[in-house]
């Protein structure tokens, strides 16, 4: 508990763990919070991660902290810059333990080109949290020239999918529930600025941006739809779920276009710049896989079908409850 009283031992934390792995200037100031210049638009996001167990195959609680949170801003088209991080430590944990979550989230930094500035820690006791607990906050400069937004969807716009679906939220429940399967089933946790921010430097009109989070695609074509007022239609024999992953599903009676991912995304652009938009994308390993599902068109908002190989359509409702808790 001494390690999160403002004291020595708090001092020591954070100059033996957190300045050297987050090594910046504005940390190196030791101030109460961080002095960044960012004229023009900004965007600004936060989230919290509570993940269980806090390392899985393919990912943990620190690389998704990070991760989670550049991606948001990238949905917001935007270049992220800067984040904090407040950490919740229950007492107990091994340093072991967080050294390994805090280099995770140092190299996801990196990989992201974003600085983690500023940041808190308490510390909670033992029996009061699952070890960590992460809320990261951050901003990012916009470089869209135009809003992304389910404002300017329009009918006719076509939808793309980034990759193959459901392997973050299938990781975590094997993981947790030390189920063993066949094949290895790794979490897709990764940064997707770097395919977003191409597509906008290459002048793609992108409308609107989704990641595929909690809810996994189904909850976030119908949000999009509402937002916009339109409806879509998407066709699943286009949407990639891999084998085990498929099998899996099946096994608990989970639809895959609701079990969440972390590395996933849609784009939304007009049709004329759909080959364009997914050569984009498939330059980068994030979203190689990217395919058109379908389109929006006029009808009633929210209102998301799914047509599969046998012409049988059916409708695609957002996640009702919690499908699988504590995946991030």
């Amino acid at each position: 508990m001494a390690h999160g009283g403002g004291g020595r031992a708090m001092a020591q934390l954070l100059d033996d763990i957190f300045r050297p792995a987050f090594d910046n200037a504005w940390l190196a100031q030791q101030h109460d919070g961080a002095v960044v210049d960012m004229p023009g638009a900004m965007a600004f996001t936060t989230d919290s991660y509570v993940v269980r167990p806090l390392f899985f195959p393919g990912s943990d609680i620190g690389t998704m902290a990070v991760h989670g949170t550049v991606n948001d801003l990238a949905m917001c088209g935007a270049r992220p810059q800067y984040l904090s991080a407040g950490f919740i430590l229950e007492e107990g944990l091994p340093l072991a333990t967080l050294c390994r979550v805090v280099d995770s989230m140092a190299a996801a930094a990196v990989e992201a080109g974003v600085q983690i500035v500023t940041g808190d820690l308490k510390v909670v006791e033992r029996g009061k949290a699952d070890g960590v607990y992460i809320n990261t906050a951050g901003v990012g400069k916009v470089v869209a020239p135009k809003p992304v937004e389910p404002a300017r969807v329009q009918a006719g716009d076509r939808i793309l999918l980034s990759g193959d679906l459901g392997r973050h939220g299938v990781a975590v429940m094997t993981a947790r529930e030390k189920l063993e399967l066949e094949s290895a089933i790794e979490s897709d946790c990764a940064s997707v600025v770097q395919p977003v921010l191409a597509l906008l430097e290459e002048g793609i009109d992108v409308r609107c941006l989704r990641d595929l989070t909690r809810g996994g695609l189904a909850s976030a074509l119908v949000e999009v739809s509402e937002s916009a007022g339109l409806a879509a239609e998407i066709r699943e024999v286009d949407i990639p779920v891999r084998e085990d992953v498929s099998a899996f599903c099946e096994l608990l009676g989970l639809d895959p276009l609701h079990v969440a991912n972390e590395g996933r995304f849609i784009t939304i652009v007009a049709e004329q710049d759909v080959a364009r938009a997914t050569d984009i994308l498939r330059q980068y390993p994030v979203s190689q896989g990217a395919v058109e599902i379908g389109h929006f068109v006029q009808g009633p908002a929210g209102l998301v079908t799914a047509s599969s190989m046998i012409g049988a359509s059916r409708v695609i409702d957002r996640l009702s409850g919690e499908q699988l808790p504590r995946i991030c």
